[in-house]
């Protein structure tokens, strides 16, 4: 372990977006360096926000995080575990090393402007639906204020910044994680937008996916249909397959596709059809076992209708490891700083947008709460999963959404966009940053984040890609 630091301390200002004053002072700090460029976040959460671009082919934004970086004085390292837009920026020397993650990839096929009703961009064939932009903007922000308190206070340390393309289906992490990126990491910090404030830990579902090809032979439907083979009949006797087989499955994991080339025109039997799946369970071993089932269920499929089938996996991801230990250190610097309160403008927005909403989860007026503190399973996957069975992980929500929000939504989009967003990558970068005091002046913090990691893991513990020895897939979303 890396642990030779030294506290200090350092005046305190006030706090911006009129949040609580903080009970904590290493919280306070926080705020006062993150206020000191009270723009950077949302300049570069509006940028992200603007080009919406998705996994492996986010040049201009990781670009923008490079160069910001860059011009803080971190030394920046680029086209890292064979990614071209993935990179590791550092500043500072000797240990602890704290790394803090930043994703910046949007999601295709969805859009929608800054507005709280329904309203497309023409044009525009991808949007922040899952707020990667404010992600991005708040760990970068997070980082120059952690290392502007490392050189006024001359701690020692370093503090790096994670460039994670795709996270949305393309595991960036998972690469990087593989690479020995995180190897020489102390711990590392992430967090995500949502439309509540917790640093709950949950954890999440392994997953993988795949993009099933079946093969078959052209011919006209109506004048020569006994020389055809269908392409399509292989991917839907596959998909019922699959489906009768949700009913024999443990009741944590799921499964879904999309049909993603089907033929084009009705009279041509399609000689080419492409279905794409993701297997979800709670255990690695889980998602390993219904994955065999699946292969299997392609192979039958094809046998049935006289095509031929093969199928490239193209992400997967280990389950988050909760570590209790940070998670609690999160949870109070977070409740230091407390919730979010809204302009009149906002507020407006936040009500307009609330009537879309169908049986929202939480009510207007819950952003300025800390949700309760507990240790539960969550239904999504991430790539972080991977790191934090690397390095002691640990992560925070703001809520970046109007409360209701479901994440890959239109309403999403919009929320990413604009001020209440913003704010909710204030309150991140604020509480990460606060963390990160925390941890380079508390050695037995990170010391007992270590042990509960090693105990966890096991004493045999050997890193599994679920992804296999395969290449990043940087054409993925093209």
């Amino acid at each position: 372990m890396r642990l030779a630091i030294a506290a200090a301390s350092l005046s305190l200002l006030t706090a911006s977006f009129a949040l609580p004053a903080a009970a904590d002072p290493d919280t306070d700090k926080a705020a006062s360096f993150v206020n000191q460029r009270p723009e950077l976040t949302g300049t570069i959460a509006s940028k992200l926000w603007d080009w919406a671009e998705v996994g492996y082919q986010e040049t201009q934004s990781t670009k923008l995080l490079q160069d910001t970086l860059s011009g803080e004085g971190f030394e920046v390292n680029a086209g890292v575990a064979g990614i071209p837009t993935a990179f590791v920026a550092e500043y500072g020397s000797g240990e602890p090393v704290i790394g803090i993650l930043a994703e910046f990839d949007a999601l295709p096929g969805i859009n929608q402007s800054q507005a709280p009703t329904r309203e497309q961009v023409d044009g525009k064939h991808a949007g922040q639906a899952c707020g990667h932009n404010l992600f991005g903007a708040g760990s970068v922000s997070a980082a120059i204020a952690i290392r502007h308190w490392l050189e006024d206070t001359g701690t020692k340390g370093t503090i790096r910044v994670y460039g994670t393309p795709a996270e949305e289906g393309g595991s960036g992490k998972v690469y990087m994680t593989r690479a020995g990126l995180f190897d020489d990491v102390d711990i590392a910090l992430h967090w995500h937008p949502d439309d509540e404030n917790s640093a709950a830990a949950n954890t999440s579902l392994a997953n993988r996916s795949a993009k099933f090809r079946f093969h078959g032979i052209s011919a006209h439907a109506a004048g020569a249909p006994e020389r055809g083979r269908s392409a399509l009949d292989g991917v839907e006797a596959f998909n019922m397959m699959a489906n009768m087989m949700h009913e024999h499955m443990p009741q944590d994991a799921r499964m879904h596709y999309v049909i993603t080339a089907g033929g084009n025109a009705p009279n041509v039997v399609p000689d080419f059809a492409e279905v794409f799946y993701y297997v979800r369970h709670p255990e690695a071993d889980g998602v390993d076992e219904i994955w065999a089932r699946l292969e299997k269920a392609a192979e039958g499929a094809a046998m049935g209708t006289g095509t031929t089938v093969d199928w490239e996996v193209i992400h997967g991801n280990n389950p988050l490891l909760v570590n209790e230990t940070l998670a609690r250190m999160m949870d109070g610097k977070l409740r230091d700083l407390g919730g979010i309160s809204y302009t009149a403008e906002e507020q407006t927005f936040a009500e307009e947008i609330a009537t879309s909403f169908e049986n929202p989860s939480l009510e207007l007026g819950s952003q300025k709460e800390i949700q309760p503190f507990e240790i539960s399973l969550g239904y999504g996957s991430t790539d972080v999963g991977d790191v934090s069975w690397a390095v002691p992980t640990v992560g925070l929500r703001t809520a970046t959404w109007v409360p209701g929000t479901s994440a890959h939504s239109w309403q999403a989009v919009a929320a990413s966009g604009m001020s209440i967003g913003h704010k909710g990558a204030d309150l991140a970068a604020k509480t990460l940053t606060a963390a990160a005091i925390e941890l380079y002046q508390n050695d037995d913090l990170i010391e007992a984040a270590w042990e509960e990691f090693d105990d966890k893991r096991g004493p045999n513990y050997e890193y599994k890609s679920l992804l296999g020895d395969r290449d990043p897939p940087l054409d993925y979303r093209r």
